[in-house]
């Protein structure tokens, strides 16, 4: 194995793929990213067994194909530190990888591709094509409320709803839900109900620009597989049984406001300078024109807030936890947010007044 190829080509690709390697590793081939020559085009492939990137790049100059596994992190570090328009010169001989740049000379150990785990191949089950920034779109919008280590580990991850007119995602922790659905037309009869898991989440956000390029998702029994030109990725799915969201959907809300987003947002993070650190819970006092927010702590030190926003009712007291109210808020792609209430044991219902189909549901706190 022996190519040529720019630093800048080289760089973008490898730092994407081992986002995915773990630092610390049972089997020491995971530690490693593996690259793959074929013709003149370059596969880097990286995986923790759950998820896993391949990113393809051509190479500037071709002289011999091959595969091998090297260190990944430490290739990272050496591409990083060369300077912006370093030509890269690498090849393969009695098991080392040499890399050349100027005056610069690194040996690395490698290991054999052989070693290096795939991702079982399955049958497909159905596909569906979209804007990439449409994904992303949908992705940052309710990504905040997965669950991070639940012992619910159906929770740590989000939702894929796909039916025949739409794309619904939601992710909840069982505190809070976000959901968000996008009107589409898909090749499937009967909706399917799909969990990725939060790292295949997270890495695919990573993946996704803002252009108009389209990625292709493919769902399978056990994988979700998204493609786009540069890059395949392949992720495991959660085998669980997500939550039915629509009976956590607060239905006869009779107390509906609408306020500033920003106002609020930033009513709501002063507010939290003074909450109980530990449980972060606040009280809203809501009457006409006016959202008053307490907090206080064990210091009996305390805040005090006032809102204006467009309301008109009987008065109610709820008790929430700041920070969810805060990520809400910060997500809201809108000038002016609508919260629907019931009473002091009923969630909160917060979207954006117009332009958005996303939904976020916010459970109370006793206080």
């Amino acid at each position: 194995m022996h190519f040529v190829i720019s630093r800048e080509a080289f760089l973008k690709p490898l730092q994407l793929v081992s986002g995915v390697v773990e630092r610390r590793q049972t089997l020491p081939v995971l530690s490693n990213v593996l690259l793959d020559l074929k013709q003149s085009e370059l596969s880097l492939t990286g995986t923790d067994l759950e998820v896993e990137l391949v990113g393809r790049v051509t190479v500037d100059q071709m002289h011999t194909s091959g595969a091998v596994t090297v260190p990944a992190r430490k290739l990272l570090d050496i591409c990083k530190s060369l300077s912006d328009d370093a030509i890269i010169e690498l090849s393969l001989a009695e098991n080392r990888v040499t890399l050349k740049s100027g005056r610069s000379r690194f040996t690395l150990t490698t290991l054999p591709a052989s070693e290096f785990p795939g991702v079982d191949e399955e049958p497909d089950t159905f596909s569906i094509t979209m804007h990439q920034g449409k994904l992303r779109e949908l992705l940052d919008s309710t990504s905040f409320a997965m669950a991070q280590q639940d012992v619910r580990y159906y929770l740590n991850g989000m939702l894929f709803e796909v039916a025949a007119d739409y794309l619904r995602v939601v992710a909840t922790d069982g505190h809070r839900l976000a959901m968000e659905t996008l009107t589409m037309s898909n090749p499937i009869l009967e909706p399917q109900q799909l969990i990725l898991p939060r790292k295949g989440i997270m890495e695919m956000a990573r993946l996704l620009t803002d252009d108009a390029g389209e990625i292709s998702l493919t769902f399978g029994q056990n994988h979700i597989r998204a493609s786009v030109p540069a890059f395949t990725f392949t992720s495991k799915l959660v085998d669980g049984k997500f939550p039915d969201y629509n009976r956590v959907l607060p239905k006869g809300g009779n107390k509906v406001l609408l306020g500033n987003c920003q106002e609020l947002r930033q009513a709501f993070s002063r507010a939290s300078i003074l909450s109980n650190e530990k449980y972060r819970g606040v009280r809203v006092l809501l009457s006409n024109g006016e959202l008053k927010i307490l907090a206080n702590n064990p210091e009996q030190e305390e805040a005090e807030e006032i809102v204006s926003v467009d309301y008109e009712g009987d008065s109610v007291e709820i008790g929430f936890n700041v920070s969810y109210l805060i990520d809400v808020l910060s997500t809201l792609k809108s000038q002016r947010a609508r919260i629907t209430l019931s009473d002091p044991n009923s969630s909160a219902l917060l979207e954006a007044e117009e332009g958005s189909d996303a939904l976020y549901v916010v459970m109370p706190m006793r206080l």
